[in-house]
């Protein structure tokens, strides 16, 4: 069967779908519902556990893309829209690898971008459109308020509709459509009908949220129109995701929402989304080195960064460094160009020349997660663990799901042969890995197993025990 394009309430595709009139008054614009613990059926910490357990089975059943750079430069349009409400952190942003233009949101604050969005997107406010738009899901709270209409079902089926249908989007043969349309599609039928306003609401809001943020609200108009072109080539899609087609009518009434705020002064320099863009179209594998080549003699900043991760993808480390020579003469700093030169002199096994160059800029940037995790990954090759660990535990403890650095806090145990806890470190950290990857029974035979190599040291058994028990908690949150 076709790839299928997650068009539901879900998804960012379905806040397309209305057909009524609304009233377009200016003040009513900056008018954002307060939405309370009260309104809501599930407390928040029931939301953030649930966010988190669609955080690991999305992480198992989907090309997550795993890449700090590209992730911490999307969460900090995140952040700056999230810093318009009263949400507390998130559970993460993730990317997904597919081409489908595509977004969601679950509670607790669990978001997700599809490569093929930023990929379609012509600029950083049509990307914040569709950031704003999910993030309005979450502040008004849409899906605990939806139980009502659920009448006991639980936000955990919902949840589990959700990742079913994600699944079924990437799957090419029946069974993923079957997924979507027995007995769990009849019930998101319920929550489609139930959420028409909510979708409503959610553009009006999520409209406000990127106004307010500087971002120019006439591109989420703008983007509803690149979707309706996508979709409109579609012609496979079952009934059920056309509860809520793409309308001419809805994307007029995005534009005249739009027309009714304050005139945004346009972004002429573009370049920063460019490097994002292509960049994220070479680690999602959809471009190739003709297509980069043109952006080259064109002498795109852009081009030249997109060029060379694609030569380090091909492991190509002496054409890699040819053009990023060139990009330096346009701009001689660069995050993404530091860390592209690193893992050109890694692809060398030119340790020394990576330590130099990665180090100074993490030390002036101790914020940055991609340029300290790539300093990390070079202390490991450079057989300092244990520098590498300090690095990476700074950021593990804002952000505990961070599956990329236990992954690093993983490859330093196994490289600290001096440790005597090196067995039971190893363990630990890729039982982490492990549960964050939505492994979860494997993580806890992992620990299980660290649990009893520590028998002897009780500090740590105490330390293993209580992550076991909070891991054997969290398993039983069944979606």
């Amino acid at each position: 069967m076709k790839r299928l394009l997650l068009a539901c309430s879900l998804g960012f595709c379905s806040g397309l779908a209305q057909t009524q009139t609304v009233e377009f008054n200016v003040a009513s614009q900056f008018s954002v519902p307060d939405i309370g613990g009260g309104i809501g059926l599930l407390d928040q910490q029931k939301e953030k556990a649930i966010g988190e357990q669609v955080f690991r089975e999305v992480n198992k059943q989907m090309p997550v893309t795993q890449n700090p750079w590209l992730e911490d430069r999307l969460f900090t349009i995140f952040s700056h829209i999230l810093s318009q409400t009263q949400l507390n952190q998130p559970v993460g942003l993730l990317i997904i690898n597919d081409p489908q233009i595509n977004a969601f949101a679950v509670p607790g604050g669990l978001f997700a971008l599809n490569t093929g969005l930023i990929n379609s997107a012509r600029n950083m406010d049509e990307v914040a459109g569709v950031m704003a738009h999910e993030i309005a899901h979450v502040t008004q709270r849409h899906y605990s308020r939806s139980q009502e209409a659920f009448k006991g079902q639980g936000l955990l089926s919902l949840a589990g509709i959700l990742v079913g249908a994600l699944v079924a989007s990437q799957a090419d043969s029946d069974v993923g459509a079957a997924v979507m349309l027995g007995s769990q599609a009849a019930l998101m039928d319920k929550q489609l009908t139930y959420s028409r306003d909510q979708e409503r609401e959610a553009d009006r809001i999520g409209m406000q949220y990127m106004y307010t943020s500087g971002y120019n609200p006439q591109s989420m108009a703008d983007f509803f129109e690149v979707m309706h072109r996508a979709t409109s080539r579609v012609s496979f899609l079952p009934d059920f995701w056309l509860t809520h087609p793409l309308t001419t009518q809805r994307m007029s009434e995005a534009r005249l929402r739009a027309n009714q705020l304050p005139k945004i002064k346009p972004n002429l320099n573009n370049e920063d989304f460019d490097v994002l863009k292509w960049y994220s179209r070479v680690i999602s594998g959809q471009t190739n080195e003709q297509q980069l080549q043109v952006l080259v003699d064109q002498n795109s900043f852009a081009g030249f960064l997109a060029l060379t991760a694609f030569q380090v993808q091909q492991g190509d480390y002496v054409a890699a460094q040819t053009v990023i020579e060139r990009a330096k003469k346009i701009k001689s700093d660069h995050v993404l160009m530091t860390l592209l030169q690193a893992d050109i002199f890694l692809g060398q096994n030119k340790i020394q020349e990576a330590l130099s160059g990665i180090a100074n800029a993490a030390i002036i940037m101790p914020e940055n997660r991609a340029l300290n995790y790539k300093y990390a990954e070079v202390l490991i090759r450079n057989n300092q663990p244990a520098q590498a660990q300090i690095i990476v535990q700074s950021f593990l403890k804002n952000n505990p799901r961070d599956v990329s650095g236990w992954r690093l806090m993983q490859q330093a145990a196994n490289v600290d042969h001096a440790s005597t806890l090196r067995p039971i470190n190893v363990l630990r950290y890729r039982a982490e890995v492990e549960f964050w990857s939505g492994y979860e029974e494997r993580a806890i035979k992992t620990l299980l197993h660290a649990q009893r190599l520590a028998k002897e040291n009780k500090s740590l058994l105490a330390t293993i025990d209580q992550r076991l028990t909070v891991m054997q908690k969290d398993r039983q949150l069944k979606i």
